[in-house]
């Protein structure tokens, strides 16, 4: 895929740098895999904002992605790759033998006209998805299932793959791309390679109205703020935090403080935290 770097033609140019995407389709998205989708634009119920800095950006379809991929035994053929606004990762275009039509993560290596299947009975191949105890050790994986026939998911985010490093029992370890050591259940699905677009982490906007394309209003630091609008704010000059540790506007805890309950149910899953 690689990235584009730009020459200081105008500001907004000035420093952008962008991914190449003339290997994606440029037809339409099939109309009958997107829907309506209202961006609720971080309002709860009664409109309150509950979630700062978002709202605005272009107008947006959402893609339905087969995330539990149990349309099983029957090939598919790749028909295209797509830019999917709603997530980092591309999206690749699936048609069945028999007619049915899908929208799966797309992995490195997958191009179009490769043909792809699920089931027990696949084959250990790039976009093929099987069940984990089927998968030999070592092998880089995506769009992992938690709970039996729930469907993916975790590891669905750019250039992100998991990686199954043991087998005991009716349990398989697989590491994480935080690092975490996780025990997932033999049956659970999981789909073969790591996801395209790692190229993303080196782009740059290059403008702010970039950013609010992408439907993310400013971030005001607390440090620049008045004592009255952030526990931060105050001073004069370039003044410290003036705590202890650093705080949310509202004075919890805040940069680096572990969010996760210590009694989840899950914990006992967790060989090795995340660092």
């Amino acid at each position: 895929m690689g990235i584009k770097i730009y020459k200081p033609s105008t500001p907004g140019r000035r420093g952008q740098v962008s991914l190449n995407l003339d290997d994606l389709s440029k037809s339409p998205p099939q109309r009958a895999l997107i829907c309506k989708k209202h961006r609720k634009k971080g309002r709860n119920n009664r409109g309150v904002i509950t979630a700062r800095h978002r709202g605005g950006g272009h107008k947006r379809r959402y893609r339905l992605i087969d995330f539990k991929r149990n349309h099983n035994d029957v090939y598919g053929s790749v028909v295209g790759i797509e830019y999917d606004p709603n997530r980092n990762v591309h999206i690749a275009l699936i048609f069945y033998e028999d007619g049915k039509k899908s929208y799966i993560l797309a992995p490195e290596k997958l191009s179009v006209g490769m043909k792809i299947i699920s089931g027990k009975s696949s084959e250990a191949k790039v976009g093929n998805c099987l069940p984990l105890k089927d998968i030999p050790l070592g092998t880089d994986i995506h769009n992992i299932e938690l709970t039996v026939g729930k469907g993916g998911q975790i590891v669905r985010a750019a250039g992100t793959c998991g990686r199954i490093i043991g087998k005991s029992g009716n349990y398989i370890s697989v590491k994480l791309p935080s690092k975490e050591f996780r025990l997932v259940h033999e049956n659970c699905l999981a789909t073969i390679g790591r996801l395209r677009n790692s190229e993303l982490v080196n782009t740059r906007l290059g403008k702010a109205g970039r950013k609010r394309w992408l439907g993310k209003r400013p971030h005001v630091r607390g440090v620049v703020m008045n004592p009255c609008d952030h526990p931060h704010g105050g001073g004069e000059g370039r003044a410290p935090i003036g705590r202890k540790r650093p705080v949310t506007p509202w004075g919890k805890p805040a940069l680096g403080v572990k969010t996760r309950k210590r009694k989840k149910f899950s914990n006992i899953f967790i060989l090795r935290r995340r660092k």
